[in-house]
């Protein structure tokens, strides 16, 4: 059957067997594959051994879908946490694991025990020692690592409005790519990233600096700390769907590549871009498309290694969907969110409590939920809705002229008159009151 053809593999996966078919045409050795794979030289011998022998397929976890053979009982976790709780309150992870094998003859590992401490809410994960920083060498191949920023300065010279550049440098080979843009944000950077690997392929990783577009400084969730995951920006979450890795650098001097080559250009392609007498956004980046073929090929260097790096883009992937903003809002029971506010009606049926907003770079605007896109359409005025009031026809009850309540007379006391004096008056009226009864 055709569906038997079909190799279901994670962004992981597929850049491990970029890798191996890179080994397999001797165009990498496996002792250079293992600085970008995380593995072991004899890891990766053994999967190149079956991607040779099955096929693509044999890049695939053979454990994937099947329980560990080590995992151990819940009834001993929470063993485990009972008597961390009771007995040893305080203890560290691994003098806790130390005495649950000296005393109660439990057996597990320190991280298993701050595994299972941290998921228990009775341990909380410490900061490692900041490292020591030292000078970095370049890589060795085209592809490795790019190093990306923006570029705030006056490129038009008061000719135009004012525009950012964003750029991207090559760390081996020092290869530029370039473009304008009215801001340094979100989208300006998916559209650069993505115009970026449609002409180049996907690199292995990207240096980046803390700015708020590129890296969250929202506080880490329960659920995050947990498993180990820090909170993600859009950009973020898109390498990340892609398959790049993010590296982070501590200060500006760190890419000292980009820095300096945003010095040079804003020396020669503002005077370039002042002799052509550009005034606009779009004319800048037309002049880029010119521009950048000719500094590459006079001002690059030849990487130590001649592989590139760069994969291509899979067939089966949708990099509108990737680089688009994702918002998850909630839906109400009228069917109806609120977003960027606005209010929008969800017309299709769908049986979820929150939905996803994905905003494409092109401006276009979708709804989502669990892959299944949503119609809907803005409310742009809210329905009045009318109040009638209910007037309710009650009779007015009149007391007859021979009621008691007419005849009684609020007999009003002097000022100087004392509690027991009024007292006494009350009571002869009440009589009176009664004898005319």
């Amino acid at each position: 059957m055709a569906g038997k053809d079909i190799i279901t593999m994670s962004q992981e996966e597929l850049k491990r067997l970029h890798i191996v078919h890179k080994i397999l045409d001797r165009r990498l050795k496996q002792v250079e594959a293992k600085d970008f794979l995380d593995l072991c030289e004899r890891q990766i011998g053994r999967i190149v051994k079956r991607v040779r022998e099955e096929g693509d397929d044999g890049v695939i976890h053979k454990s994937r879908g099947k329980p560990s053979h080590n995992k151990l009982p819940d009834k001993i976790k929470e063993k485990v946490v009972k008597l961390y709780r009771g007995k040893y309150k305080g203890f560290g992870p691994l003098l806790f694991s130390e005495k649950l094998l000296e005393i109660e003859k439990i057996r597990i590992s320190d991280e298993t025990a701050r595994q299972w401490l941290i998921e228990a809410k009775e341990w909380t994960k410490k900061r490692k020692q900041r490292q020591h920083r030292q000078w970095r060498e370049r890589k060795k191949f085209i592809g490795e690592m790019i190093q990306i920023d923006g570029s705030h300065h006056d490129w038009l010279e008061g000719r135009g409005e004012e525009c950012v550049l964003m750029g991207y440098i090559d760390d081996a080979s020092n290869r530029v790519y370039a473009r304008f843009y009215g801001y340094e944000g979100t989208k300006p950077c998916m559209d650069s990233f993505r115009r970026y690997i449609n002409k180049y392929g996907i690199p292995l990783s990207v240096y980046i600096d803390k700015h708020s577009t590129y890296k969250s400084t929202k506080k880490q969730t329960i659920e995050e700390e947990l498993n180990d995951r820090e909170p993600l920006t859009q950009v973020g979450r898109a390498l990340k769907e892609i398959g790049v890795e993010v590296i982070y650098a501590h200060s500006a001097p760190a890419k000292g590549r980009i820095e300096r080559l945003f010095k040079t250009f804003q020396d020669r392609v503002i005077k370039e871009m002042r002799l052509r007498n550009i005034r606009t956004i779009a004319e800048a980046n037309k002049f880029l498309k010119e521009y950048l073929p000719i500094y590459n090929k006079r001002f690059s260097i030849r990487p130590v290694e001649k592989t590139n790096l760069h994969r291509p883009i899979p067939k089966n992937i949708d990099l509108d969907r990737i680089f688009s903003v994702k918002t998850e809002h909630t839906l109400r029971n009228d069917f109806t969110i609120r977003h960027d506010k606005k209010l929008y009606q969800v017309l299709s049926h769908v049986n979820a409590k929150k939905v996803i907003v994905e905003e494409r770079i092109n401006g276009k605007m979708l709804l989502s939920y669990k892959d299944r896109y949503l119609s809907y359409k803005e409310i742009r005025e809210k329905p009045i809705i009318k109040k009638e009031r209910i007037l309710w026809n009650k009779k007015h009850y009149v007391l007859p002229k021979d009621h008691p309540y007419r005849k009684f007379k609020i007999s009003s006391y002097p000022q100087s008159y004392t509690y027991e004096q009024k007292e006494k008056v009350g009571q002869k009226e009440k009589e009176l009151l009664l004898v005319e009864a």
